[in-house]
């Protein structure tokens, strides 16, 4: 979070953002906002504060009804929170919580952060495919109806991207590059440090380039973010750079506050052995149901769509849940990061329809703008087409895949015991 959060504060990632939307051509409006969206994961705050009202702006500026490009922006960012080709800090989050549920019963057992990349990096492609058939064909037409009312004065323009922060961001790209090119030749070289000193390989569970993941992580978006800074002047000295650091953890606090609790939970949880009690007489129970593999995994999918309803944290709720989920499902020859997998789908599908979200008010604010009447019902209405569509296809696209045997992730297995 310190590295995006410098990322984000000195304007990269805005400039990275509006420079990729404002090259779009009209016809791939939809398709490549949607795509944006979910890229913006990696800086949490980015695509709520910036990606959505933008989506807005852009339709609006190409002539379509500005509400749709909200929506299909609010899809991308929320409905599509777990479908991401770049790794961000979620994964070791969440992998994190999983890894500590299933040493409930193998106390050896180890997961790799990555371990639902493939997964999330294919559901990209899904998500955009969802995104562009409902908004162009479901959504926007329904919304011809609906009279932009907004004053004229207060629509928001298309800002341009001025030359100087145009430079910052090529020097901030360059830098990252080198990172890469230089991250990318320690990590093949003959005998490197990387690799697991043992296996030579550099995926495994003991390499030190799995071991590396948050502080490359930070690395790697903090140097061009400080780089951006200063070329672009939106940083002058290094109390800037730590003023950046300080405003991306004032989001982490409601995080913080729940992880101390939630670790308490789980540290009683798993010392009263009611983990190991519920799993077992819950996998019994299922077991005795005789339902298929996928019938299994679409169950938790929407049980925890329903949840995250009430609960729209999705580290807090997978702190909460995994440890009675994920060994259950182990007790039934799941494994952990199938069982993940489920979870990231259910949870994000519902994120678009609860206005329990925190930013859920922020949006409707945005809708405003353009049409004064727009509710929390009116958007929760215009978003529930993309909810169930998410919860059915994106839950049919998880079965297909675990059906077809492509990997989940790095070191990721669809069964428990691996075999």
């Amino acid at each position: 979070m310190l590295g995006v959060g410098v990322a984000e504060r000195s304007g990269f990632i805005n400039v990275a953002i509006k420079l990729m939307l404002n090259v779009t051509p009209k016809m791939l409006l939809t398709p490549v906002l949607i795509l944006v969206a979910i890229v913006s994961h990696t800086a949490v705050d980015a695509g709520y504060v910036l990606v959505i009202p933008l989506g807005g702006v852009i339709f609006y500026a190409a002539g379509r009804h500005p509400l749709a490009g909200i929506a299909a922006a609010f899809a991308g960012v929320s409905g599509g929170f777990s479908a991401n080709f770049v790794p961000s800090a979620i994964d070791p989050l969440l992998q994190g919580f999983t890894e500590s549920a299933a040493q409930i019963i193998d106390a050896d057992m180890q997961l790799n952060p990555l371990n639902n990349y493939y997964f999330t990096a294919a559901s990209s492609i899904v998500v955009v495919a969802i995104g562009w058939f409902l908004t162009d064909k479901v959504v926007e037409p329904r919304l011809r109806g609906a009279e932009i009312d907004g004053d004229a004065e207060d629509m928001p323009a298309l800002d341009e991207v001025s030359p100087r922060d145009r430079k910052a961001f090529y020097a901030g790209v360059i830098t990252m590059a080198v990172g890469l090119t230089l991250l990318y030749f320690s990590a093949t070289a003959e005998n490197t440090p990387l690799a697991d000193p043992t296996t030579g390989e550099l995926a495994s569970y003991s390499a030190p380039l799995m071991g590396m993941i948050v502080p490359l992580i930070f690395l790697l978006f903090i140097i061009p973010g400080i780089v951006h800074g200063y070329v672009s002047g939106n940083f002058t000295n290094s109390q800037d750079v730590i003023g950046a650091m300080t405003k991306s953890m004032e989001g982490m606090a409601y995080y913080m506050v729940m992880a101390f609790f939630c670790a308490l939970f789980i540290k009683a949880f798993g010392d009263s052995q009611l983990g190991t009690l519920i799993s077992v007489k819950g996998a019994n129970f299922l077991a005795s149901l005789e339902l298929s593999g996928g019938v299994t995994m679409v169950g938790i999918v929407f049980l925890v769509a329903f949840i995250n309803l009430f609960v729209g944290s999705a580290s807090a709720k997978w702190a909460l849940i995994s440890p009675i989920f994920v060994p259950m499902l182990m007790q039934l020859g799941y494994s952990p990061d199938l069982t993940q997998a489920a979870y990231r789908v259910g949870d994000s599908s519902s994120n678009i329809i609860t206005p329990l979200l925190p930013y859920f008010p922020l949006v409707v604010l945005y809708c405003q703008r353009y049409v004064k009447g727009t509710g929390i019902g009116t958007l929760v209405a215009m978003m529930l087409p993309y909810t169930v569509a998410l919860l059915i296809l994106w839950s049919a696209f998880l079965i297909l895949y675990w059906t077809l045997g492509f990997p989940l992730g790095i070191q990721a297995n669809y069964v428990y015991p691996a075999g």
